[in-house]
């Protein structure tokens, strides 16, 4: 829910649908937040939460979601809603690394347009105080192995570093997300980290690769030309989508443009033919990106 309302929102061109579809999106995560801030995660079929409340990649993804709702132009009332919920749940924090990136995109989102809000700038600086700095100059990674939503680090940092005017954090993204590049591109395609994860030394390609991986590539590099304004950072973009069109390891599609819906993951002798939400969300905001930083659109 938290990604179909991310992905929704920031759609530039609202409709009647769109509006009501991050409406129920809204309710759902409002309704999954505890007053303590801890977020459930499951509903079952008849409408209850099935799981106990706790601290997830979903609650970072959470707040992500409710920064991006805030920090759009809207009706005021859902942005006081999303800013609501925000605030309640950053009352925790998380230990997971991940996790917390998620969480600062959020605020990130806030600080954006109201560069006073405390709750936001604290979080953010929180994150750049946990991203640890890594004493191995081939490996610049902050954790020893890659693993999921890798990119999303890296745009975190960039973006909390713009945030709370910390040069440094920013560039320290940046070469997170040059590293990352140089590791998982082969060929002029994306080789991304498989679900086995990576660690220095190791050879791919690796399987099986997730649709997440390129919407996290898409939307760092989206990041990088928003803070530097370096057309360098654009063919990546586009790249990521190539991936969903065949220009990957196994040469295969990973959408169905009969459906729109994404493919579960990328195997060695073709793909999963399963096609989840997470998967079609991931095409989705790949491709939102890919069109709105077309190389020569100047936008």
């Amino acid at each position: 829910m938290a990604r179909a309302l991310i992905v929704v929102t920031r759609e530039p061109q609202q409709t009647a649908d769109l509006r009501k579809l991050a409406a129920i999106y809204l309710r759902f995560l409002e309704s999954a937040v505890r007053a303590d801030g801890l977020a459930h995660n499951r509903m079952s079929a008849t409408g209850d939460w099935s799981d106990a409340p706790t601290m997830g990649d979903w609650w970072g993804r959470l707040l992500w979601a409710l920064g991006t709702v805030a920090a759009q132009r809207g009706d005021p009332w859902t942005r006081t809603r999303a800013l609501r919920t925000f605030r309640i749940a950053a009352r925790q924090r998380s230990t997971s690394l991940r996790t917390l990136a998620f969480a600062a995109l959020g605020a990130a989102e806030i600080v954006r347009v109201r560069s006073d809000d405390h709750i936001a700038r604290t979080l953010l600086r929180e994150f750049v105080a946990a991203v640890p700095v890594p004493d191995d100059p081939a490996w610049i990674w902050p954790e020893r192995r890659l693993t999921y939503g890798n990119a999303s680090i890296a745009e975190a940092l960039m973006a909390a570093g713009q945030a709370v005017d910390d040069a440094d954090a920013t560039a320290r993204g940046l070469r997170m997300l040059e590293f990352l590049l140089s590791v998982e591109t082969s060929h002029d395609r994306f080789s991304v980290t498989g679900t086995g994860g990576r660690g220095p030394g190791d050879v791919g390609p690796f399987f099986d690769q997730q649709p997440i991986e390129l919407a996290a590539f898409a939307d760092a590099c989206a990041r990088a030309y928003a803070v530097t304004g370096s057309s360098a950072w654009l063919p990546p973009i586009a790249m990521a989508w190539r991936w969903f069109t065949g220009l990957n390891d196994a040469g295969v599609i990973m959408f169905d443009d009969q459906t729109g819906a994404g493919f579960d993951g990328l195997e060695p002798g073709g793909r999963n033919e399963n096609r989840g939400a997470e998967s079609t969300l991931a095409a989705l905001s790949t491709y939102q990106q890919a069109l709105r930083h077309r190389e020569g659109d100047g936008r």
